[in-house]
């Protein structure tokens, strides 16, 4: 609190006269405390060595980069995931990586009753709770009204979105005491409408409106990093997806149509920002930074934005196959997957379809 009270008395003396400084020089006033608070983050960030963090999703992908990421800093971990047998080999990694302890909960996020189980554990074997990491999700691809049973994708919103509120609640009372944070994977899909994605694109787009809610009613108690990811390597950009029936299928011929020739990040790059995000107390992360550009895109010229993605991603003819839209085209005729796509998502090597 001393701490927080001289920052805060910092920030009253000095940096009025260095906005108006800043103005004077003519650098806009929120940029210049951007760059304040950005270096201001970096000098006091968080230590999360011994504090304890839940993972959900954990067994591959981003969580599985976070869990060893977290370990890397010295924290201890709860690692959720469906997948047991896989979930355990990362939890044996995350320790040799450093992390002093490592709780693992074979659990599914879509299931309340498994949520409540995952803190319950986490409280009864650590004793506190500091970063809760919302992380699983799924991808679906397919378009709305090739889907018959609409019920059997409910699976997607089921996961993503109603997955992070259960764990969320459960955990509220834990991080509040420990003016904790909770670090939630949405995705910039959540602004860039993709065609044959509209259900992921609700779900991750719920997520942030859901958290910048609770941002408000958590006020300082509880501190939240929303972060937004473009195309990352993982399974789901190796190309599994849930599809038109509600199954989760792999096919990284539907991949290449879906993601083309967008670079994919690595996978490592993109956990280390995040956490190094969350812990200077970042309320938005976005790997890789240049991704933010298509917010703006979006904002300012939506129509553009429509017609291109309907240009690369549809056939424009009902009989066409998807594999015969122009991104993949690109792809496979330039030869640039090589140099846009990490090694380990060109060849399907899925730790379990």
């Amino acid at each position: 609190m001393v701490l927080l009270n001289l920052i805060h008395k910092f920030l009253n003396i000095v940096v009025p006269p260095f906005a108006l400084f800043s103005l004077l020089l003519f650098l806009p006033p929120y940029q210049f405390f951007k760059y304040f608070f950005s270096i201001l983050g970096k000098v006091f960030s968080e230590n999360v060595a011994g504090k304890v963090v839940i993972i959900t999703g954990a067994s591959s992908g981003i969580g599985e980069h976070l869990a060893y990421e977290y370990a890397r800093r010295g924290a201890c971990l709860t690692i959720a995931a469906r997948r047991e047998e896989i979930l355990r080999e990362v939890g044996e990694r995350a320790l040799d990586l450093g992390a002093p302890d490592v709780l693992v909960v074979p659990a599914d996020v879509s299931n309340v009753e498994d949520c409540r189980r995952i803190v319950d554990r986490t409280m009864s074997h650590f004793g506190r709770l500091d970063h809760l990491v919302n992380n699983a999700g799924m991808a679906s691809v397919s378009l709305f009204e090739e889907i018959e049973e609409i019920t059997n994708v409910r699976s997607i919103m089921d996961i993503n979105f109603w997955g992070s509120v259960y764990m969320t609640r459960f955990a509220i009372p834990y991080l509040r005491y420990s003016e904790g944070r909770i670090v939630v994977l949405s995705s910039s899909a959540s602004w860039m409408p993709t065609p044959r994605m509209s259900l992921y694109c609700a779900s991750k787009a719920a997520l942030v409106l859901f958290f910048e809610a609770l941002r408000i009613e958590f006020g300082r108690d509880i501190k939240i990093t929303l972060v937004t990811p473009g195309y990352v390597e993982s399974e789901m950009t190796q190309g599994k997806f849930i599809d038109k029936t509600g199954k989760v299928d792999v096919n990284p011929q539907m991949r290449d149509v879906q993601v083309g020739i967008t670079p994919v990040v690595k996978v490592e790059e993109c956990a280390k920002a995040i956490v190094n995000g969350a812990c200077r107390g970042e309320r938005y992360v976005t790997v890789p930074a240049w991704f933010r550009v298509t917010y703006l895109w979006k904002v300012f010229c939506p129509e553009v934005v429509e017609w291109v993605l309907r240009l690369f991603c549809l056939t424009g003819s009902g009989t066409s196959s998807p594999e015969d839209a122009l991104s993949k085209k690109i792809l496979d005729y330039t030869g640039v997957k090589k140099f846009l796509y990490p090694e380990n998502i060109r060849e399907l090597d899925l730790k379990t379809k």
